[in-house]
């Protein structure tokens, strides 16, 4: 699966880059993202570290401001994960207020006492430095959601399974308490080594990203 792998790796390196700030007008309403991390390398090239989607209609635009802008981590598990890294990192007590999902009514309710409101924003505001200072993109259109929703789980599966597809010593995600994201080397815990990209896959990969 190196093979396929090294092939991904090279259709997505070779397309037009995105980096904080970009210009909204260029992403398309509906598509998957495919984001790189500076200082990490495979296959000769920018090493791929999350694949992301949208569930919603037209919401791939909101999705990357929701990463990259929004300071709010329950609204992006990879704003969470990075927070997390970041402060187990630094064995920082405070990680275990930063797992708390305060979405709800109820869940602020009951838990909303237990936040620091400074710490919890001076977090956020280095999850966001962290994350416009490291983290360039490559987006491509699909419109239809099954559609994007399968590219996605076999992108993910085909990179996480690939034995060359390795962080670095220095790599910020081995600092997770999460083991998958340690493991993969990838900033995510779920469609991890399952159905992987065949050659027609990538064929219709490139069909569309171009």
């Amino acid at each position: 699966m190196s093979e396929i792998c090294n092939r991904v790796h090279g259709l997505f390196n070779e397309m037009r880059r995105f980096s904080f700030p970009f210009d909204e007008n260029k992403i398309p309403k509906n598509g998957i993202y495919v984001l790189f991390e500076r200082g990490e390398k495979s296959h000769n090239a920018d090493r791929i570290v999350r694949i992301g989607t949208h569930t919603g209609s037209n919401q791939l635009k909101s999705r990357l401001f929701q990463h990259f802008v929004n300071e709010n981590k329950d609204r992006s598990i990879f704003r969470k994960n990075i927070g997390r890294a970041l402060l187990n990192k630094r064995k920082d007590p405070y990680l275990d207020k930063w797992e708390l999902d305060l979405t709800t009514k109820k869940a602020k309710d009951e838990f909303g006492g237990l936040i620091d409101d400074k710490k919890q924003m001076q977090i956020e505001k280095a999850v966001t430095e962290y994350l416009q200072d490291n983290f360039s993109f490559v987006v491509f259109k699909v419109d239809d959601k099954n559609q994007r929703l399968q590219l996605e789980s076999k992108i993910i599966s085909t990179v996480s399974s690939c034995n060359d597809c390795k962080p670095s010593k220095s790599w910020l995600g081995l600092s997770s308490p999460k083991e998958k994201i340690k493991e993969s080397g990838l900033w995510l815990v779920n469609e991890l080594y399952k159905n992987q990209l065949n050659d027609a896959d990538l064929d219709e990969l490139k069909r569309i990203s171009q």
